[in-house]
């Protein structure tokens, strides 16, 4: 009995041994696994952590952590870098962004931080007038849509004056607003405000004016006759003299850049009254004739240079300066002369020509010199020119 209980027990720590032992052996092969691990500081897309690994490449660490690695994330080493203690990697992972430039797309994967540096990653240049959308500074997310609109020059010609000017708007609208240019109510643009703009495209932009213009005329006068039976006939005299009025308008004038285009009346005002003038026509006949009196052997004798003319002469009023209706007398015996020498009204003898008055006078006829009245031209042109004694009988 004795040695049955001794051999049970015997069996029991033999077990208990053998399981110490196992966990002893197990507690000692973990700690050994562990302490053979290399330690390594991962930045993962901005968040740090520390991770123990027996992963011999930086690969193998992405491997374990199931993080599949793009052609296009940042790492801060190359993928076939041997894992060692202390190792420190960053990792941040690429983003698809679209890029549209002038309605062009195309898609991009990128680790860039930013709109700036994705550009400056792909050599994408912009001019100073390019717009870009976002701001540069934008952050890059997901499904970023980045817009480049490049710019293209034109003309604009502003009332007249040109400039060179650059765009990136799709309508003339846009590109005004773009250049701050305002447009006043009756402004006109050529092309209209919807169209498309394009490379090298002239805008014309035409300043419209509406203004009032205030304009003053004269009124002319009448000449107003009378018949006057006391006045000898072919004499006038002024009963009235006429004066002008004065009338304003006022007119709606157009200008497009500074130039008259149009003009309408809006009112008209009269400022002053018009006077006409009055003039009195003598009707008393008086037959012209001079009388072989008994003078008619006396009086003063000279000799004169004498021309002829007609009641038609360029220039003939048909009157003479003393009112006698030539055309209207044809046969009246009169001569012009100079009253400095022969007084108006003196009744003569010119020797050829006969019995005549002295009714007229002439711009070219000075001194000692007659013009003798013929009814018609071939008479006038007969008497010509010559030398002729004249009697003074009055």
């Amino acid at each position: 009995m004795k040695n049955l209980f001794s051999k049970s027990l015997s069996k029991k720590r033999l077990a208990v041994f053998s399981a110490s032992f196992l966990v002893f052996a197990s507690v000692i092969g973990y700690f050994l696994y562990e302490g053979t691990k290399n330690t390594v500081a991962l930045t993962l897309d901005g968040q740090e952590t520390v991770v123990k690994t027996h992963a011999d490449t930086i690969q193998e660490i992405f491997d374990d952590l199931d993080i599949s690695l793009r052609s296009e994330d940042f790492l801060s080493l190359a993928a076939e870098t041997s894992v060692k203690d202390n190792l420190e990697i960053v990792w941040k992972p690429a983003k698809q962004v679209e890029l549209l430039v002038n309605n062009e797309k195309q898609q991009y994967w990128t680790a860039a931080n930013t709109v700036s540096e994705f550009l400056e990653e792909q050599g994408i240049d912009l001019s100073e007038h390019d717009k870009l959308s976002p701001a540069p500074k934008e952050k890059i997310k997901q499904d970023l849509t980045i817009a480049i609109e490049r710019a293209f020059q034109l003309k604009i010609v502003d009332g007249g004056k040109e400039q060179e000017a650059w765009s990136t708007s799709t309508t003339v609208a846009d590109f005004l607003t773009q250049q701050q240019v305002a447009l006043n109510e009756l402004d006109r643009v050529e092309p209209g405000l919807e169209e498309d703009v394009a490379e090298d495209s002239v805008i014309h932009i035409i300043r419209v004016e509406k203004v009032t213009d205030v304009v003053e005329e004269p009124i002319k006068f009448a000449v107003v006759t009378e018949n006057d039976k006391a006045l000898e006939k072919g004499k006038q005299k002024i009963v009235k003299e006429g004066q002008e009025g004065l009338l304003s308008k006022k007119y709606e004038v157009i200008l497009e850049n500074g130039k008259e285009v149009s003009r309408k009346l809006i009112s008209e005002d009269t400022v002053r009254e018009k006077q006409d003038k009055v003039v009195a026509m003598g009707t008393k006949v008086i037959t012209q004739q001079v009388s072989r009196g008994s003078n008619e052997s006396g009086g003063t004798e000279f000799y004169v240079t004498s021309t002829a003319y007609t009641a038609n002469c360029n220039g003939c009023s048909g009157y003479t300066a003393t009112g006698v209706n030539l055309r209207a007398n044809p046969n009246a015996k009169v001569i012009a002369v100079d009253p400095r020498v022969i007084p108006l009204g003196t009744k003569v003898y010119v020797e050829g020509y006969g019995y005549a008055v002295a009714a007229d006078t002439g711009s070219a006829v000075k001194g000692n010199k007659i013009d003798v009245f013929f009814p018609s031209k071939a008479e006038a042109y007969r008497w010509g020119r010559k030398s002729v004694k004249i009697r003074i009988l009055n």
